[in-house]
C-alpha cells in the first residue's frame, strides 16, 4: 500500500470524522499519536487506543457531529486546519487544528481553540 500525503492523511481523517467511522478515522493516525492543547501544551490523547476511547465515548457518540473545514493550509509535511465543529453543544466550537504528518500517517495533533478553555 502506498503510503499517503499528509494532505490525503488529513483529508481522510476528516471525511471519517464526519462520517463517524472510528476505524477508518484511526486508520489516519500512527500507534503512538499524541494530541495536545496549545498555548499550554497540555497533553490531551497519548496513542492510538487513547484516540480511540476518546472518540467513541466523547465525539462519534453525537448524531449531529460535524467538522465544517473553513480554511486549510498545507506546509510540508503540517496541515492547518480552521474548523468549526458542530453538533457538540447548541452553539459551534471554533478551533484550528494543527496535524504533523510522518511516514503518511498523523503523528501529533495540536488544538489550538479561538476561547481558551475555561
Amino acid at each position: 500500500m502506498t503510503k499517503m500525503t499528509p494532505l490525503e492523511c488529513v483529508e481522510l481523517q476528516l471525511a471519517a470524522y464526519n462520517d463517524r467511522d472510528l476505524g477508518r478515522f484511526l486508520t489516519a493516525f500512527s500507534d503512538t499519536v499524541r494530541s495536545y492543547r496549545l498555548p499550554d501544551m497540555t497533553l490531551l490523547l497519548d496513542g492510538k487506543t487513547a484516540f480511540g476511547d476518546f472518540y467513541a465515548t466523547n465525539r462519534f457518540i453525537h448524531a449531529r457531529l460535524r467538522a465544517e473545514l473553513l480554511q486549510r493550509l498545507v506546509v510540508g509535511e503540517t496541515v492547518i486546519d480552521h474548523e468549526l465543529i458542530h453538533g457538540l453543544g447548541p452553539e459551534p466550537v471554533e478551533t484550528t487544528v494543527m496535524f504533523f504528518v510522518k511516514d503518511g500517517l498523523i503523528e501529533k495533533v495540536f488544538f489550538i481553540p479561538a476561547k481558551s478553555p475555561s
